[in-house]
């Protein structure tokens, strides 16, 4: 199952970060090298909101960071097997599009 998460085109230029609606929730859309990602915006520590910076993911509620490249978790606020929720993606034309069934 496809689902189209963005234009490419709409995507911003690497080391920023845009937030994009996806079916009922939100999610970060960033590029990285040669890729684009898109991981949901949420912790998955507890649940709270993420923002961008310096080259990682922050959690607005307790302040636990997740790196940008693979999603691993960078500080000890939050439990071991948390870090980023990366959504299955693919490029078709100038679509983002989830790919569901599919590894990031």
């Amino acid at each position: 199952m496809k689902q189209m998460i963005c234009k490419t085109s709409d995507v911003l230029p690497e080391g920023h970060v845009r937030v994009f609606p996806f079916l009922g929730r939100n999610v970060q859309v960033w590029r990285m090298a040669d890729r684009v990602r898109a991981a949901a915006n949420v912790s998955l520590h507890l649940g709270g909101t993420l923002e961008s910076k310096d080259g990682a993911f922050v959690c607005h509620w307790n302040g636990a960071l997740s790196e940008m490249i693979d999603g691993r978790r960078l500080s000890d606020l939050a439990p071991a097997n948390t870090g980023l929720m990366f959504l299955p993606t693919r490029i078709e034309g100038d679509d983002l599009v989830d790919v569901w069934g599919e590894t990031s």
